[in-house]
């Protein structure tokens, strides 16, 4: 398969969307509401918001399905970057209310710090979530355990040299996040998702 060439639940996904199948959207609010809710959580620390936000994203899918262009990416991928950008104007949103209307401390700059940490730590557990089950369960073993790579290659039962491959692999992608944010897609809609019985 083509690196450009998504998976075919990919393209089926966005065609049933785009002919207004609810059951599609069903389908793919099942799949990855917990992506979204966990990524909006890890910027805004606010359930009720997280929920807001998961709202808006999948509203933005069902209204503009072909937004999604299957060569830019996996639709895993495009839906992060929704919530992310959702997710960053909510919190901008809110500290500038904070700011202008006094509710609030601190300066414009330390928002923008608050936006870029929050940013890279949502991008840092979306990629860890998305690793291969492998390099994800050695890089737990190794940061929540605390285990070296001996220990951990013994409990994956693998090779310590395949161990200390999955680790620097692991590492390497994680390392992303603090160079390139998911902060490019336009936010959705404001509004609340519409209801599921649309017809086009």
């Amino acid at each position: 398969m083509a690196k450009d060439t998504p998976p075919r639940w990919d393209r089926r996904m966005q065609q049933r969307l785009a002919r207004g199948e609810a059951a599609a959207l069903g389908e793919l609010y099942d799949r990855f509401a917990s992506l979204v809710h966990m990524l909006a959580h890890r910027v805004l620390d606010d359930d009720e918001a997280a929920d807001q936000v998961t709202r808006e994203v999948f509203g933005y899918i069902w209204e503009n399905p072909d937004a999604y262009d299957p060569k830019q990416g996996s639709m895993r991928s495009w839906v992060a970057k929704l919530t992310n950008g959702q997710a960053v104007h909510r919190l901008r949103q809110s500290g500038t209310a904070a700011l202008t209307g006094g509710g609030g401390e601190g300066t414009a700059e330390e928002l923008e710090q608050k936006v870029r940490r929050a940013t890279v730590a949502a991008r840092a557990d979306y990629i860890v979530t998305s690793m291969p089950k492998p390099l994800r369960a050695a890089l737990e073993l190794a940061y929540r355990q605390r285990t070296d790579y001996r220990h951990a290659a013994r409990l994956l039962g693998v090779t310590e040299d395949e161990a200390r491959r999955r680790l620097r692999l692991g590492l390497q992608l994680l390392s992303t996040a603090h160079t390139r944010t998911l902060d490019g897609a336009p936010p959705p809609g404001q509004g609340p998702a519409p209801g599921y019985g649309r017809s086009r």
